[in-house]
């Protein structure tokens, strides 16, 4: 049917402006699927499908499939004025599960849904997004349960680096990126220092961009810690390094652990076979937390069967096997 001849119904209550460029993505994306309603053939004027037409007619097109037109003329006229308003305002009664949208959207990983008005980065959050608040204060933003395995971690992909040197975060922002080639940026500093990247992940993507790997944040798991916050530090570690990663930043997992209780969940989402990096920095003068450190390291060496070991700080004499080791100096910018 010519678009030509179908007529827009004059008294349409309904503003459909915005979402006819929407309308108009999704058609080009899928085809027109939904059908046009039309009072009869001697009167097509539109009972539901305004936006539609809109659309179609923006798109250039100059007729629609009469597979996709309906007739309403089985209605009474005032059960035609009767169903257009009700086919119009059933739409605005229903609600979303707005955090269940949002999870369902970013599910879909190579598909803009920006075209089609879906859009979770607005400040201005309606009535009733409280749990969107919510959400963007544990970084569901960046990873939610769909991102991770069955254990409950994200899956940080399996890296190859040997970076020439380690550089701290603290410095990171104040290195030019010309300057960051050949590093890999390592966070063996005090937590407070990048506390800021759990905060606002978005911001420092740049930042780190320029090394040739970054290691995973070392979120402190103190022994006198609860067992659920040092498992808590260990999946913001895991969460920001697999979104570095979806991101195009090479990522090496930082190995961390603490009392042997920690062992259940410190090394989830950690690759086999990989490049990871630990650090010995405050270990080598204590003897029982030397012990701790080579009760963890070699758990970790039978559960992760690492290919490469970036050690930051003093080798205190553990046994790597046939495990390449790269060590580097603490508290410089420079070693190996």
């Amino acid at each position: 049917m010519l678009i030509a001849d179908i007529i827009p119904y004059e008294r349409n209550a309904r503003h459909n402006e915005k979402a006819i460029p929407k309308v108009a993505e999704s058609i080009k994306e899928f085809g027109l699927r939904g059908t046009i309603g039309l009072e009869s053939r001697e009167n097509p004027v539109i009972v539901f499908g305004h936006t539609r037409v809109a659309a179609c007619k923006s798109l250039g097109w100059t007729e629609i499939p009469d597979s996709k037109i309906e007739y309403c003329d089985d209605l009474a006229p005032d059960q035609i004025k009767a169903f257009r308003i009700a086919d119009n305002k059933t739409g605005d009664i229903a609600t979303y599960n707005k955090s269940m949208l949002r999870e369902e959207v970013r599910s879909l990983k190579d598909m803009d849904m920006s075209r089609f008005g879906l859009e979770f980065k607005s400040k201005g959050l309606p009535y009733g997004a409280e749990r969107l608040r919510t959400d963007d204060a544990y970084n569901l933003g960046i990873c939610s349960r769909t991102d991770c395995g069955r254990d409950g971690f994200p899956r940080i992909p399996k890296a190859s680096a040997k970076p020439n040197e380690l550089q701290g975060f603290n410095y990171a922002k104040s290195t030019p990126s010309d300057q960051k080639r050949g590093k890999g940026c390592h966070f063996f500093i005090d937590d407070y220092q990048f506390e800021r990247l759990w905060q606002r992940p978005e911001r420092y993507l740049d930042v780190l961009r320029g090394y040739d790997c970054v290691l995973t944040p070392d979120f402190s798991l103190y022994m006198d810690m609860p067992d659920p916050m040092q498992e808590w530090n260990r999946y913001r570690s895991a969460a920001l390094g697999w979104y570095w990663a979806q991101h195009g930043i090479t990522v090496v997992p930082t190995l961390s652990w603490a009392q042997p209780s920690s062992y259940r969940f410190c090394f989830k989402g950690i690759p086999k076979h990989s490049t990871v990096a630990t650090s010995t920095v405050g270990v080598a003068r204590d003897k029982d937390a030397q012990k701790v450190w080579h009760d963890g390291m070699r758990e970790a060496m039978r559960r992760l069967e690492p290919s490469r070991v970036l050690l930051y700080g003093k080798n205190i004499g553990f046994d790597f096997g046939n495990c390449e080791v790269v060590e580097y100096k603490a508290g410089g910018f420079h070693g190996r």
